[in-house]
Protein backbone atom coordinates (compact mmCIF):
# COMPACT_ATOMS: atom_id res chain seq x y z
CA UNK A 1 0.00 0.00 0.00
CA UNK A 2 1.71 3.23 -1.08
CA UNK A 3 1.67 6.01 1.81
CA UNK A 4 -0.89 8.65 1.47
CA UNK A 5 0.54 11.91 0.08
CA UNK A 6 -1.56 14.50 1.78
CA UNK A 7 0.94 16.76 4.14
CA UNK A 8 0.37 16.57 7.19
CA UNK A 9 3.04 18.31 10.41
CA UNK A 10 5.61 16.57 11.28
CA UNK A 11 7.60 17.45 14.85
CA UNK A 12 10.99 16.67 15.43
CA UNK A 13 11.88 16.88 19.24
CA UNK A 14 15.21 17.93 21.20
CA UNK A 15 15.78 19.44 24.25
CA UNK A 16 15.82 22.52 24.61
CA UNK A 17 17.79 25.01 24.41
CA UNK A 18 19.03 23.02 20.85
CA UNK A 19 16.49 23.84 18.43
CA UNK A 20 17.58 25.80 16.27
CA UNK A 21 20.74 23.74 15.80
CA UNK A 22 18.31 21.02 14.99
CA UNK A 23 16.22 23.57 12.41
CA UNK A 24 19.97 24.17 11.19
CA UNK A 25 20.36 20.55 10.38
CA UNK A 26 16.62 19.82 9.12
CA UNK A 27 17.12 22.66 6.22
CA UNK A 28 20.30 21.16 5.28
CA UNK A 29 19.00 18.00 4.67
CA UNK A 30 16.75 19.07 2.45
CA UNK A 31 13.62 18.99 4.33
CA UNK A 32 11.17 22.12 3.14
CA UNK A 33 10.31 24.97 5.14
CA UNK A 34 11.12 23.39 8.62
CA UNK A 35 10.73 26.15 11.66
CA UNK A 36 11.98 26.23 15.40
CA UNK A 37 9.03 25.71 18.34
CA UNK A 38 9.86 25.36 21.93
CA UNK A 39 10.90 21.40 22.18
CA UNK A 40 12.14 20.56 18.26
CA UNK A 41 11.06 21.48 14.71
CA UNK A 42 7.81 21.28 12.85
CA UNK A 43 7.63 20.97 9.32
CA UNK A 44 5.06 19.44 6.94
CA UNK A 45 5.02 16.51 4.57
CA UNK A 46 4.12 13.01 4.10
CA UNK A 47 4.99 9.75 5.62
CA UNK A 48 8.03 9.44 2.94
CA UNK A 49 9.61 12.67 5.16
CA UNK A 50 8.91 11.09 8.35
CA UNK A 51 10.89 8.21 7.00
CA UNK A 52 13.67 10.28 5.76
CA UNK A 53 13.61 12.35 9.39
CA UNK A 54 14.08 8.86 11.25
CA UNK A 55 16.65 7.86 8.89
CA UNK A 56 18.94 10.70 8.25
CA UNK A 57 18.68 13.78 10.59
CA UNK A 58 21.19 13.53 13.53
CA UNK A 59 19.96 15.74 16.03
CA UNK A 60 16.31 14.71 16.24
CA UNK A 61 15.25 12.73 19.84
CA UNK A 62 12.21 11.49 17.93
CA UNK A 63 9.74 12.06 15.17
CA UNK A 64 6.22 12.49 15.75
CA UNK A 65 3.09 12.60 13.34
CA UNK A 66 0.60 14.74 14.20
CA UNK A 67 -2.44 13.17 13.28
CA UNK A 68 -5.65 15.30 14.33
CA UNK A 69 -6.15 18.77 16.81
CA UNK A 70 -9.25 19.56 18.14
CA UNK A 71 -10.44 21.89 21.14
CA UNK A 72 -11.75 20.29 23.94
CA UNK A 73 -12.93 21.48 27.65
CA UNK A 74 -14.17 18.05 29.07
CA UNK A 75 -13.41 14.44 29.49
CA UNK A 76 -16.77 13.52 27.79
CA UNK A 77 -15.95 15.29 24.66
CA UNK A 78 -12.22 13.79 24.31
CA UNK A 79 -14.02 10.53 24.48
CA UNK A 80 -16.26 11.33 21.55
CA UNK A 81 -13.86 13.34 19.31
CA UNK A 82 -10.74 11.10 19.91
CA UNK A 83 -13.50 8.20 18.05
CA UNK A 84 -13.46 10.29 14.92
CA UNK A 85 -9.40 10.22 14.59
CA UNK A 86 -8.36 8.35 11.61
CA UNK A 87 -6.88 5.57 13.87
CA UNK A 88 -7.26 2.98 11.08
CA UNK A 89 -5.34 4.46 7.83
CA UNK A 90 -2.36 4.19 10.20
CA UNK A 91 -2.47 1.66 13.50
CA UNK A 92 -3.14 -1.85 13.03
CA UNK A 93 -5.62 -3.96 15.10
CA UNK A 94 -3.21 -6.81 15.63
CA UNK A 95 0.39 -4.37 17.16
CA UNK A 96 -0.74 -3.49 20.77
CA UNK A 97 -0.55 0.40 21.35
CA UNK A 98 -0.11 2.70 24.37
CA UNK A 99 -1.28 6.24 25.45
CA UNK A 100 0.41 8.80 26.92
CA UNK A 101 -1.12 12.26 27.89
CA UNK A 102 0.20 15.76 29.08
CA UNK A 103 -2.13 18.60 29.79
CA UNK A 104 -1.10 21.97 30.25
CA UNK A 105 -3.50 25.34 31.06
CA UNK A 106 -6.70 23.14 29.97
CA UNK A 107 -9.72 22.63 31.80
CA UNK A 108 -9.22 18.89 31.28
CA UNK A 109 -6.08 18.75 33.88
CA UNK A 110 -5.69 15.14 34.38
CA UNK A 111 -3.09 13.33 31.81
CA UNK A 112 -4.24 9.70 33.27
CA UNK A 113 -7.68 10.41 32.32
CA UNK A 114 -7.32 11.46 28.91
CA UNK A 115 -5.13 8.86 28.21
CA UNK A 116 -7.48 6.23 29.49
CA UNK A 117 -10.40 7.97 27.54
CA UNK A 118 -8.25 8.12 24.25
CA UNK A 119 -7.04 4.19 25.05
CA UNK A 120 -10.39 3.40 24.78
CA UNK A 121 -11.20 4.81 21.94
CA UNK A 122 -8.85 3.47 20.22
CA UNK A 123 -9.57 -0.23 21.51
CA UNK A 124 -13.47 0.33 20.72
CA UNK A 125 -13.00 1.95 17.23
CA UNK A 126 -9.67 -0.11 15.90
CA UNK A 127 -10.18 -3.11 17.69
CA UNK A 128 -6.47 -3.21 18.61
CA UNK A 129 -4.96 -4.35 22.30
CA UNK A 130 -3.75 -1.57 24.88
CA UNK A 131 0.53 -3.17 25.52
CA UNK A 132 1.01 -4.63 28.64
CA UNK A 133 2.76 -2.34 31.29
CA UNK A 134 6.08 -5.16 31.03
CA UNK A 135 6.41 -4.74 27.41
CA UNK A 136 5.76 -1.12 26.36
CA UNK A 137 9.25 -1.15 23.75
CA UNK A 138 6.87 -3.62 21.43
CA UNK A 139 3.92 -1.38 20.84
CA UNK A 140 2.78 2.14 18.93
CA UNK A 141 3.24 5.05 20.93
CA UNK A 142 0.15 7.49 20.53
CA UNK A 143 0.68 10.86 22.14
CA UNK A 144 -1.62 13.05 23.29
CA UNK A 145 -0.59 17.16 24.23
CA UNK A 146 -3.64 18.95 25.82
CA UNK A 147 -2.54 22.77 25.90
CA UNK A 148 -5.02 25.83 26.43
CA UNK A 149 -7.85 23.52 25.82
CA UNK A 150 -6.23 22.45 22.34
CA UNK A 151 -6.12 18.78 22.01
CA UNK A 152 -2.81 17.53 19.45
CA UNK A 153 -2.78 13.18 18.59
CA UNK A 154 0.45 12.55 17.35
CA UNK A 155 1.88 9.11 16.69
CA UNK A 156 5.65 8.35 17.43
CA UNK A 157 7.36 7.37 14.27
CA UNK A 158 10.63 6.39 16.15
CA UNK A 159 10.01 4.09 18.68
CA UNK A 160 12.94 3.69 20.84
CA UNK A 161 14.36 7.43 20.89
CA UNK A 162 16.63 8.47 18.10
CA UNK A 163 20.32 8.21 19.90
CA UNK A 164 20.15 4.87 19.92
CA UNK A 165 21.78 4.42 16.70
CA UNK A 166 22.23 0.62 17.21
CA UNK A 167 26.16 0.35 17.75
CA UNK A 168 26.78 1.65 21.33
CA UNK A 169 26.41 -1.45 23.10
CA UNK A 170 29.29 -0.61 25.71
CA UNK A 171 28.88 2.77 27.57
CA UNK A 172 30.52 4.51 30.89
CA UNK A 173 28.75 6.80 33.66
CA UNK A 174 26.56 9.52 32.38
CA UNK A 175 27.25 9.01 28.45
CA UNK A 176 26.38 11.61 26.21
CA UNK A 177 23.71 10.87 23.98
CA UNK A 178 24.12 10.83 20.35
CA UNK A 179 21.75 13.25 19.61
CA UNK A 180 23.18 16.02 21.58
CA UNK A 181 26.82 15.31 20.51
CA UNK A 182 25.93 15.70 16.93
CA UNK A 183 24.08 19.17 17.58
CA UNK A 184 27.05 20.32 19.20
CA UNK A 185 29.52 19.09 16.63
CA UNK A 186 26.92 21.57 14.32
CA UNK A 187 27.47 23.91 17.07
CA UNK A 188 30.85 24.41 16.69
CA UNK A 189 31.19 24.43 12.97
CA UNK A 190 32.04 20.79 12.22
CA UNK A 191 30.63 20.02 8.68
CA UNK A 192 33.11 16.82 8.13
CA UNK A 193 35.96 18.65 6.94
CA UNK A 194 39.19 18.60 9.16
CA UNK A 195 39.73 15.95 12.39
CA UNK A 196 38.61 16.06 15.14
CA UNK A 197 39.77 15.38 18.76
CA UNK A 198 38.35 14.03 22.17
CA UNK A 199 41.22 14.46 24.68
CA UNK A 200 38.96 12.54 27.39
CA UNK A 201 36.62 10.23 25.00
CA UNK A 202 35.08 8.26 27.05
CA UNK A 203 32.56 5.56 25.10
CA UNK A 204 33.53 7.68 21.56
CA UNK A 205 30.46 9.23 21.28
CA UNK A 206 32.14 12.66 19.99
CA UNK A 207 34.66 10.77 17.81
CA UNK A 208 32.40 7.99 16.05
CA UNK A 209 29.38 10.73 15.70
CA UNK A 210 32.03 13.49 13.31
CA UNK A 211 33.52 10.20 11.88
CA UNK A 212 29.53 9.34 10.83
CA UNK A 213 28.85 13.00 9.72
CA UNK A 214 32.73 12.75 7.36
CA UNK A 215 31.07 9.72 6.11
CA UNK A 216 27.88 10.43 5.63
CA UNK A 217 26.70 7.33 7.17
CA UNK A 218 22.95 7.84 7.71
CA UNK A 219 22.50 7.52 11.65
CA UNK A 220 19.31 5.43 11.42
CA UNK A 221 20.84 2.68 9.00
CA UNK A 222 21.36 0.02 11.81
CA UNK A 223 17.88 0.35 13.22
CA UNK A 224 14.63 -0.40 13.33
CA UNK A 225 11.36 2.60 13.68
CA UNK A 226 7.95 2.13 15.03
CA UNK A 227 6.28 3.43 11.76
CA UNK A 228 7.88 -0.28 10.57
CA UNK A 229 4.48 -1.34 12.55
CA UNK A 230 1.93 1.08 11.22
CA UNK A 231 -1.08 -0.03 8.69
CA UNK A 232 0.25 2.24 6.13
CA UNK A 233 3.94 1.50 5.81
CA UNK A 234 5.05 0.24 2.51
CA UNK A 235 8.14 -2.34 3.27
CA UNK A 236 9.05 -2.15 -0.75
CA UNK A 237 9.29 1.61 -1.02
CA UNK A 238 11.31 1.76 2.47
CA UNK A 239 14.05 -0.66 1.48
CA UNK A 240 14.42 1.46 -1.82
CA UNK A 241 15.33 4.54 0.71
CA UNK A 242 17.00 2.89 2.78
CA UNK A 243 19.48 1.54 0.23
CA UNK A 244 20.22 4.98 -1.36
CA UNK A 245 23.75 5.67 0.15
CA UNK A 246 26.11 8.79 -0.49
CA UNK A 247 28.65 6.96 2.05
CA UNK A 248 32.47 8.53 1.12
CA UNK A 249 35.95 7.81 2.27
CA UNK A 250 37.18 10.72 5.00
CA UNK A 251 39.73 12.79 4.11
CA UNK A 252 40.33 13.56 7.45
CA UNK A 253 40.72 11.41 11.16
CA UNK A 254 39.14 10.87 14.56
CA UNK A 255 41.24 10.55 17.12
CA UNK A 256 39.82 9.66 21.00
CA UNK A 257 41.80 9.48 23.96
CA UNK A 258 41.29 8.88 27.53
CA UNK A 259 43.52 7.66 30.89
CA UNK A 260 41.01 4.96 31.37
CA UNK A 261 41.85 1.56 29.15
CA UNK A 262 38.53 0.55 30.02
CA UNK A 263 37.16 3.54 28.42
CA UNK A 264 39.49 3.34 25.27
CA UNK A 265 38.14 -0.55 24.60
CA UNK A 266 34.43 0.69 24.88
CA UNK A 267 35.37 3.59 22.14
CA UNK A 268 37.45 0.83 19.62
CA UNK A 269 34.36 -1.78 20.16
CA UNK A 270 31.94 0.71 19.45
CA UNK A 271 33.49 2.13 16.43
CA UNK A 272 33.87 -0.87 14.98
CA UNK A 273 30.19 -1.70 15.30
CA UNK A 274 29.51 1.71 13.41
CA UNK A 275 31.47 0.57 11.04
CA UNK A 276 33.61 3.47 11.27
CA UNK A 277 36.93 2.20 13.05
CA UNK A 278 38.84 2.69 9.48
CA UNK A 279 39.17 6.35 10.09
CA UNK A 280 39.30 6.36 14.07
CA UNK A 281 42.08 6.11 16.76
CA UNK A 282 41.75 5.55 20.41
CA UNK A 283 44.43 5.64 22.59
CA UNK A 284 45.00 5.52 26.27
CA UNK A 285 46.72 8.73 27.50
CA UNK A 286 46.79 11.56 30.23
CA UNK A 287 45.42 15.14 29.41
CA UNK A 288 49.35 16.46 29.76
CA UNK A 289 50.29 13.54 26.97
CA UNK A 290 47.70 14.79 24.44
CA UNK A 291 49.02 16.15 21.33
CA UNK A 292 47.60 17.26 17.57
CA UNK A 293 47.55 14.38 15.43
CA UNK A 294 50.71 13.91 13.24
CA UNK A 295 50.49 14.63 9.72
CA UNK A 296 47.24 16.45 10.08
CA UNK A 297 46.10 19.96 9.68
CA UNK A 298 44.12 22.15 12.38
CA UNK A 299 40.52 20.62 13.18
CA UNK A 300 38.30 20.74 16.43
CA UNK A 301 39.42 19.66 19.90
CA UNK A 302 35.94 18.69 21.52
CA UNK A 303 35.56 17.31 24.40
CA UNK A 304 33.29 16.51 27.87
CA UNK A 305 34.96 16.90 31.06
CA UNK A 306 33.89 15.60 34.50
CA UNK A 307 31.93 18.50 36.07
CA UNK A 308 30.99 17.96 39.05
CA UNK A 309 27.45 17.63 41.25
CA UNK A 310 28.90 19.31 44.46
CA UNK A 311 30.59 22.36 45.25
CA UNK A 312 33.36 20.19 46.80
CA UNK A 313 33.83 18.36 43.64
CA UNK A 314 33.81 21.71 41.46
CA UNK A 315 36.47 22.97 43.36
CA UNK A 316 38.85 20.24 43.18
CA UNK A 317 38.23 19.99 39.06
CA UNK A 318 39.56 23.40 38.89
CA UNK A 319 43.51 21.84 38.35
CA UNK A 320 41.80 19.59 35.73
CA UNK A 321 40.56 22.54 33.64
CA UNK A 322 43.58 24.34 34.05
CA UNK A 323 45.55 21.50 32.54
CA UNK A 324 43.01 21.48 30.02
CA UNK A 325 43.57 25.21 29.09
CA UNK A 326 47.47 24.57 29.00
CA UNK A 327 47.84 21.98 27.24
CA UNK A 328 44.95 23.59 24.13
CA UNK A 329 46.86 26.77 24.31
CA UNK A 330 50.51 25.92 23.69
CA UNK A 331 50.29 22.51 21.54
CA UNK A 332 47.44 23.46 19.24
CA UNK A 333 47.56 26.77 17.37
CA UNK A 334 44.74 26.89 14.57
CA UNK A 335 42.32 24.56 16.30
CA UNK A 336 39.24 25.13 17.44
CA UNK A 337 37.76 23.87 20.63
CA UNK A 338 34.46 22.99 22.00
CA UNK A 339 34.35 22.24 25.90
CA UNK A 340 30.89 21.01 27.05
CA UNK A 341 29.94 22.00 30.99
CA UNK A 342 27.84 22.93 33.85
CA UNK A 343 30.35 25.09 35.41
CA UNK A 344 30.69 28.60 34.05
CA UNK A 345 33.35 29.07 36.40
CA UNK A 346 35.07 25.94 35.84
CA UNK A 347 35.69 26.63 31.68
CA UNK A 348 36.97 30.67 33.05
CA UNK A 349 39.72 28.32 34.79
CA UNK A 350 41.03 26.93 31.02
CA UNK A 351 42.01 30.41 30.57
CA UNK A 352 40.44 29.77 26.83
CA UNK A 353 38.97 32.68 24.74
CA UNK A 354 35.53 31.57 24.40
CA UNK A 355 33.60 33.22 22.23
CA UNK A 356 29.54 34.13 24.05
CA UNK A 357 28.30 30.90 24.90
CA UNK A 358 24.47 29.47 23.57
CA UNK A 359 21.86 28.54 25.76
CA UNK A 360 22.17 25.85 28.56
CA UNK A 361 20.99 22.30 27.48
CA UNK A 362 19.42 19.49 29.97
CA UNK A 363 21.85 17.02 30.47
CA UNK A 364 21.82 13.94 33.39
CA UNK A 365 20.03 16.83 36.07
CA UNK A 366 22.13 19.26 35.03
CA UNK A 367 22.26 22.19 32.50
CA UNK A 368 25.23 21.99 30.21
CA UNK A 369 26.58 25.11 28.14
CA UNK A 370 28.82 24.46 25.05
CA UNK A 371 31.75 26.68 25.47
CA UNK A 372 33.57 27.54 21.75
CA UNK A 373 36.51 29.17 20.44
CA UNK A 374 37.86 30.25 17.04
CA UNK A 375 40.91 28.93 15.86
CA UNK A 376 43.37 29.13 18.94
CA UNK A 377 46.75 31.34 18.68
Amino acid sequence: MTPPQKPFEIFLATLPGLEETLCAEVKLKGFKRPRAVPGGVVLEGGWPEVWRANLWVRGASRVLARLDAFKVRELHQLDARARHVPWASVMRPDVPFRVEADCASSRIYHSGAAAERIETAIRETLGATPAPDAAPEASVLVRARIENDLCTISLDTSGELLHKRGYKQAINAAPLRETMAALFLQQCGFDGAGPVLDPMCGSGTFVIEAAEIAARLNPGRARSFAFEQFANFDAEAWAKMRAVQSQREPAARFHGSDRDAGAIAMSQANAARAGVDAFCSFRQAAISEVAPPEGEGPGLVILNPPYGSRIGDKRALVPLYRAIGQVLKTRFAGWRVGLLTSEPQLAKATGLPFLPPGPPVPHGGLRVTLHRTDPLG
